[in-house]
């Protein structure tokens, strides 16, 4: 007996986390807990005084041993120092750094090194440009191998046969799985599509998962399946991964008979006609069709997704969904069994954007600025992205980002909403140092329309840092519990006794957050009992005591649950 899976593991489970944090989410009285004491003394990161010869020179030995190991993070904060001399070594020791990489064809880390550079000013360094590659060079270097790209006329599919013959079955054996007391052949079935005629293809990471996946610890073998020859397992390696956008990059030593075009589904509206193929629980080269039913569901940590009404079913998972012109606008992942109807796909445009980092590097680590936020609007206009949390001692916090602040631009890139910022920085690798330009003076309120007079623009640098796995559990690391009450549940509270320091009022409740359809509002009052934390599932459990006005003051008991990541992390 052959048990298939395509969507039963941790990794896959997090793709629809923010929809089954919606529903999670629930109130009860309990007495199960017992009540304890928080600890809320935590050393919590303070903005650095460079008016204290001490702390400068503190700074100035962080920035030294920063040179060798993460030398643009040593140029922004020598830029925030302000001191020349200092600034002038790490651009000279990255400027180095960027000549090496060019000579030893490093590109990669080369446009890095540029972007930097170009970002803090060149001064003397600009002379020297003309002997090294300029930027467009840099990128058509870096950019000429990766698949997927360019146009392949020859191998361009002309029916929808073609695009199934393009189509394959990705097939993962994880040997034999024991089950009260028999075993079980454990083998994992999605689906997945051609890119480049060298044998390059793409699937969903869940997919292939335990091939690359370091807590999984068992047998895994990787291999895919023709349409055209179901019966031949041809080896296949994985190339690249994106765990984040549920995306893989995957190679096998063949040349296909055809190879699908990705399109551009910045174009697709709500009701445009859309068909997936891939192979629905062990069916090989199946079709069906449907209609684009939503373009931005947030059931990932990044960016949306789009819903369709296409029958997709468990092994559908990394195929293609093409449109009336045979181009690849999305690629699907399979849905929530437990919903049936309910079926998703990623759209290309973030498929286009990772490619060059799945061939370059294997596993892709994106960038954060350390905030929490949502797109700030003026009425249905949509304005910037604003920063509703700051965690200390990340790079927001030491470029002086604070709440209330919108983001509307970086890199001299506009951003008009949560979507635009992590799309922009998706193209950049993390350690990379942007420019961005954010409005100060707003009200923190929620009110449709702005009629604020003192706003003032500002301009900075922003230092891209590696995004943590579970964001919101370094919040509840680094942080004050009323603080992160914030990006975990929407509401930010203040302490209201010096008595008991677990009381708090609740100052604002963030529109739409989990506190809002809990029905809290400004001015309740909450006292927290216990937290725990779940890292197994990771996830957050808080157990406070509250009186909600909406609720008639009445005295009640609840459970808070928040996932440590959700798709307002930036």
């Amino acid at each position: 007996m052959i048990i298939f899976k395509t969507l039963g593991n941790k990794k896959s489970s997090k793709i629809c986390f923010f929809f089954l944090y919606v529903i999670s989410l629930f109130v009860f009285c309990i007495n199960c807990i017992s009540c304890k004491s928080i600890n809320n003394v935590k050393n919590i990161p303070q903005p650095i005084d460079y008016d204290d010869s001490k702390v400068v020179q503190n700074e100035i030995q962080r920035i030294n041993s920063f040179m060798e190991s993460e030398p643009v993070r040593a140029l922004w904060r020598a830029i925030l120092l302000g001191d020349e001399e200092i600034i002038s070594r790490t651009k000279e020791n990255l400027w180095n750094l960027y000549t090496r990489a060019v000579d030893e064809k490093n590109y990669y880390e080369a446009i890095k090194y540029l972007k930097s550079l170009e970002t803090a000013g060149f001064s003397s360094f600009e002379k020297s440009l003309s002997e090294k590659k300029s930027p467009e060079e840099l990128t058509k270097l870096f950019l000429q191998e990766v698949p997927g790209l360019q146009s392949d006329n020859e191998k361009r599919p002309k029916t929808i046969a073609d695009c199934m013959e393009a189509t394959v079955t990705i097939w993962v054996d994880r040997g034999i799985k024991v089950q009260n007391g028999s075993g079980y052949a454990d083998i994992v079935i999605g689906s997945g599509f051609f890119i480049d005629r060298r044998g390059y293809l793409v699937t969903n990471y869940h997919v292939i998962d335990s091939m690359v996946n370091p807590k999984y610890e068992g047998y895994s073998r990787l291999y895919i399946k023709l349409l055209e020859d179901s019966d031949t397992k041809i080896p296949a390696k994985v190339i690249g991964y994106d765990s984040l956008l549920d995306l893989a990059l995957l190679k096998v030593e063949i040349e296909p008979k055809f190879v699908l075009e990705l399109g551009t589904s910045a174009d697709l509206k709500i009701g445009d006609k859309v068909s997936a193929i891939g192979t629905p629980i062990g069916l090989e080269g199946t079709l069906t069709s449907g209609i684009i039913s939503s373009t931005e569901r947030k059931l990932m940590t990044l960016g949306n997704v789009f819903q369709l009404d296409a029958a997709v079913n468990s092994g559908n998972s990394g195929g293609p969904l093409i449109d009336e012109n045979l181009k690849v606008q999305a690629i699907v992942f399979a849905g929530m069994l437990q919903f049936q109807g309910l079926n998703f796909a990623i759209p290309v445009e973030y498929l286009r954007q990772e490619l060059s980092l799945m061939y370059n590097h294997c596993e892709v680590v994106h960038s954060w600025i350390g905030c929490y936020g949502h797109t700030k609007r003026n009425g249905k206009q949509k304005i910037g992205l604003e920063i509703q949390y700051v965690l200390p001692g990340s790079p927001a916090f030491l470029s002086g980002l604070k709440e209330g602040d919108v983001i509307t631009s970086i890199d001299g890139k506009k951003v008009t909403s949560l979507e635009d910022f992590q799309f922009i920085c998706m193209g950049y690798e993390p350690e990379t140092l942007l420019s961005f330009s954010y409005i100060t003076g707003y009200d923190n309120d929620d009110s449709a329309e702005i009629k604020n007079d003192n706003l003032t623009e500002k301009n900075g640098f922003l230092y891209l840092d590696k995004r943590p796995e579970d964001p919101g559990y370094e919040i509840f690391k680094t942080d004050f519990v009323q603080n992160g009450f914030v990006p975990l549940f929407g509401m930010k509270m203040i302490p209201s006794s010096t008595l008991n320091k677990n009381s708090y009022t609740i100052e604002r409740v963030i529109k739409g957050s989990a506190a809002d359809e809990l029905y809290f509002s400004k001015f309740d009052a909450v006292t927290v009992r216990d937290m725990k934390i779940d890292m197994e599932n990771e996830y957050i459990f808080v157990q406070i005591y509250s009186k909600r006005k909406k609720k008639g003051f009445l005295d009640i008991t609840m459970v808070l649950s928040a996932p440590f990541d959700n798709p307002y992390y930036f």
